[in-house]
């Protein structure tokens, strides 16, 4: 059994969770809160809170409209926002960043723009069987009203795609697009985005990928990995809710039209008929999340400032660590590949006990795991479990809490053995 002090850390994780508030409490049974369920959201450090309370408490005004000192000040911290995230995943562009509500909102604009404009009866959308449900629904929806065929990536035994399937698809069928996430939720699997994006452009096809789970994590670089679009949330990346991203290349953003209609997003108004901004403010109708985009700008310093080489390191050495630890547990099954090639993210089935009894009896230990299909019903029915408990690690994770996690289940079987 590896011991924890023979795990190097790439940086002080005491001094990182110090930043972070919500670490601090104990649990209601007086026990201290381990949080492992960062898949789903990230807590937010001192930083990120202080600059959205700073905005209301200073300088609340509304973006673009105004002349005025508070209207400016706030312009000037929402733009600059815009250009700390264009610059974090190396975007050609500042007009090619979109702010949106979250991954979701922003697949569901390109399938209602770039899709309903450009898909049609006898074309075909790829997805993957891994997919989470946003990256799903936009196109289920789309291809009902539409009549294309989606045709779905099925999954190796070791959890990774397969990509001889792609290649074939792309070769005998009319394929127009492929959206792929860059990091499951559930396996945890790293797909080789760079790969697909390559054999999907010599077939003719454009990619979108969903980096909700691998923007907070890697670093990314749109332009290396030669996608079309790029969606990820703020929520797990330390920012906060509500606040998202749509990378696409600008000459695709310039000939979709508008999804939603109203302020901002206009040139001119007529009643013959309407004129649109310039990107990116054509997909950005209304009053947008001001608190919440310069928030994530300053989530987008703090990852930059700890170094997003020194995160990947450090969530690689928790998940191996992770892994085998869950692997000495009897009757415990961990999905998807190995360390080598797998986000932080340990999805596993206890035995017959069902991951809301492990999930509830976990947090009677303070810890904190997600439990359910975790927005990926078809991947659940693939592995044949109907649901699936949900430990995912990020940069204020210790190895220590995965001993305590480790001890916790132990605790659960033995519990439910006496049953």
């Amino acid at each position: 059994m590896t011991q924890v002090n023979e795990i190097a850390l790439p940086y002080d994780v005491e001094k990182v969770r110090a930043d972070f508030p919500i670490l601090h409490q104990q649990h209601h049974t007086g026990v201290p809160i381990i949080y492992l369920d960062n898949a789903a959201s990230s807590q937010k450090p001192l930083k990120v809170i202080e600059a959205m309370d700073d905005y209301y408490r200073r300088y609340n005004a509304n973006v673009h409209r105004g002349i005025h000192k508070l209207s400016e000040e706030a312009t000037s911290a929402y733009e600059k926002a815009r250009i700390k995230i264009k610059r974090f995943i190396n975007a050609p562009s500042r007009r090619e960043i979109i702010f949106t509500r979250g991954t979701t909102e922003s697949i569901n604009l390109v399938a209602q723009t770039w899709g309903r404009a450009n898909l049609k009866t006898g074309d075909v959308v790829v997805s993957t069987v891994m997919e989470h449900h946003s990256n799903i629904v936009p196109w289920q929806i789309l291809a009902a009203e539409k009549g294309f065929t989606i045709r779905y990536v099925p999954l190796l035994e070791d959890g990774t795609l397969d990509l001889d399937y792609l290649a074939q698809v792309l070769r005998d069928e009319p394929v127009k697009f492929v959206t792929v996430t860059h990091v499951s939720n559930v396996l945890g699997t790293i797909n080789p985005i760079e790969v697909i994006v390559q054999q999907a452009h010599a077939a003719g096809a454009l990619v979108l990928a969903d980096g909700a789970q691998s923007v907070p994590h890697m670093p990314v670089d749109v332009q290396a990995l030669g996608v079309d679009f790029f969606a990820f949330s703020g929520h797990k990346m330390v920012g906060p809710t509500g606040i998202g991203v749509l990378y696409g290349k600008r000459e695709l953003l310039e000939a979709m039209p508008p999804w939603m209609g109203g302020g901002d997003m206009i040139s001119q108004v007529r009643l013959e008929g309407s004129t649109w901004n310039d990107l990116p403010y054509k997909f950005e109708a209304g009053t947008p999340a001001i608190a919440e985009a310069i928030g994530l700008g300053y989530a987008v310093d703090y990852l930059t400032e700890l170094g997003m080489d020194k995160i990947h390191a450090h969530e690689q050495a928790m998940t191996a660590y992770a892994l085998e630890r869950l692997s000495e547990v009897p009757g415990l099954t961990v999905y998807g590949p190995d360390a080598a090639q797998k986000g932080a993210v340990a999805a596993f089935k206890f035995g017959d006990i069902h991951a809301h009894d492990v999930a509830q009896m976990l947090d009677a230990e303070g810890i904190a795991v997600r439990a359910g299909h975790h927005c990926a019903m078809p991947l659940h029915d693939h592995l044949g479990a109907n649901a699936t408990a949900r430990a995912s690690f990020y940069l204020y994770n210790t190895p220590s809490e995965v001993d305590a996690l480790i001890e916790a289940l132990y605790k659960a079987k033995q519990a439910f053995s006496r049953q």
